[in-house]
């Protein structure tokens, strides 16, 4: 009988280890470190924390950055795990300047680029000579220069590539003076220049939305989602997926949308 009640009692064990292992949850103490870059995008990965533990016991560890060559060295030391921040160009001019073996898994949101200015309410008002701001990282150098492109400020060598610089500017009706700053402070340079072209993560923290303030905004087509970045020997690892699932979750969609005002448009 004691024999008996013993199978019982180890099948029973077996079976609700079984059961438990069917759910969505993963109940293991996985952990992967996450940077990002600091102020809204902080806000939008507590929010990745809170559903990929929920449903997938996943410990997601939070790493703030304030320089974009920051999380790529990072992430190719080892010192973090994954990084949610950059777009396509971006990270293949990383690679091309540093050597990182790194790998986009997933793409997540884009966050528009504007023309913004506290001088003019029109492009069409500016004058000639003006400076403009623009980032000083290549890619989002040539991803401003683009833009300024289609606002018809500017005309690049061949249409102008991912790759393009200053130095391809062939014509500049307005002779426009560039300045180009760390993306963190051109917010701060509005009062001072004409023209400031920056994406929406550093201008929504300063009250500034794309399709209210800005002059001139990238669409729905634009090239420049942001990704997920793993080192290439991790691009199958099982937490690098829960990650994405919880990025991609309709929660981590909702409050994007509401923390970015409107300006974050899921890329997936």
């Amino acid at each position: 009988m004691i024999k008996k009640l013993l199978k019982l009692f180890i099948f029973g064990v077996l079976v609700s280890v079984a059961l438990t292992g069917c759910g969505k949850k993963n109940n293991n103490a996985h952990v992967i470190r996450v940077g990002t870059m600091a102020g809204p995008d902080v806000e939008v990965m507590r929010v990745v924390k809170e559903v990929a533990k929920e449903n997938y016991g996943l410990d997601v560890k939070i790493v703030a950055y304030t320089n974009y060559d920051q999380p790529n060295e990072a992430l190719n030391n080892g010192q973090i795990d994954a990084d949610v921040f950059q777009h396509m160009p971006f990270l293949k001019q990383s690679i091309k300047d540093h050597g990182y073996q790194l790998t986009a898994v997933a793409k997540t949101f884009i966050y528009p680029m504007g023309i913004y200015s506290k001088r003019y309410d029109d492009l069409g008002e500016v004058n000639d000579g003006e400076t403009v701001a623009l980032p000083n990282d290549p890619s989002n150098e040539a991803r401003a220069l683009l833009l300024m492109q289609q606002a018809g400020l500017i005309t690049l060598k061949n249409g102008g590539t991912i790759y393009s610089t200053l130095s391809d500017v062939i014509d500049n009706p307005y002779d426009l003076q560039f300045k180009l700053m760390d993306a963190a402070d051109l917010t701060a340079a509005l009062p001072n220049v004409g023209l400031v072209v920056i994406n929406a993560n550093f201008t929504v923290p300063a009250g500034l939305y794309p399709n209210r303030d800005s002059l001139y905004m990238e669409d729905q087509d634009s090239p420049y989602a942001n990704l997920v970045v793993v080192r290439t020997t991790d691009k199958n690892n099982a937490n690098v997926q829960y990650l994405v699932d919880a990025i991609h979750s309709p929660e981590v969609e909702s409050a994007a949308e509401r923390i970015f005002h409107g300006q974050a448009i899921a890329a997936w």
